[in-house]
């Protein structure tokens, strides 16, 4: 049996052949005992009572995996962090918290969107606790339909100008604030996305040998997944649809 994780799929209905990759790729997971999805899954999330046709289609992949015994997991990104209780029971799946710690192979690992570790990006970092502030995010759901999908058109607007004008340093993570979060759960390995920079970092840090694999986002052509199993170990890989 295997572990997959993903991230940063950024699901949307203007993009339906990544979507209909995506449910390849769910039927394809024949050995697997469970799937992390680390984030940014779909493209923009306006709350679990939002439905339509595509939204449909990917929760029914969904719960189409989970029933097959495959354990579900997801966690927030910085587009879908209004996920919520109700889409994970009509999917199958737990939200985790950012971040979580968990073990395979008798090995903690920590799990991470990644977003928070982009220190340098200072903007950004002033306005991520207001969206991960559960009274904000009532407020927000509280909105109709309507004018929740206005402000998200305005986000994604302004997200995308800014990010623009930010060279690829800022965007990056800090690599200080990635040590100190392993140091603070006591981990030697870390996954994550949200950087769109797929690659195995491996470093010593006081002694320790760390590594830090990196998920990629997925194209209508392509996907990123890290793959684990007890006798290979953990294994990121770029796979065509």
């Amino acid at each position: 049996m295997a572990v997959y994780f993903i991230s940063d799929l950024h699901l949307e209905p203007a993009r339906p052949a990544l979507a209909q990759g995506f449910a390849g790729f769910l039927n394809q997971l024949q050995d697997a005992e469970a799937l992390y999805i680390l984030g940014d899954f779909f493209e923009v999330w306006i709350g679990d009572d939002f439905d339509n046709p595509f939204v449909s289609q990917v929760k029914q992949a969904l719960r189409a995996l989970s029933d097959r015994g495959v354990k579900l997991f997801l966690m927030h990104g910085n587009r879908d962090f209004l996920l919520g209780e109700v889409f994970c029971a009509q999917t199958g799946a737990t939200l985790l918290t950012d971040p979580t710690l968990i073990e395979l192979g008798g090995e903690p690992v920590l799990l991470m969107h990644g977003d928070s570790l982009c220190t340098q990006d200072t903007e950004y970092m002033k306005i991520r606790p207001l969206f991960r502030n559960a009274a904000w995010q009532q407020q927000i759901l509280s909105q109709s339909i309507e004018e929740r999908i206005a402000f998200a058109r305005k986000v994604r607007g302004e997200s995308q100008s800014g990010q623009q004008m930010k060279s690829a340093e800022i965007m990056d993570v800090t690599p200080a604030e990635v040590d100190a979060e392993m140091d603070k759960h006591g981990t030697a390995l870390l996954i994550h996305g949200h950087t769109h920079r797929p690659f195995d970092h491996q470093w010593q840090h006081n002694g320790q040998a760390r590594r830090r694999m990196v998920l990629g986002d997925w194209d209508d052509h392509n996907g990123w997944m890290i793959r684990w199993s007890n006798d290979r170990g953990f294994k990121l890989e770029q796979f065509g649809f």
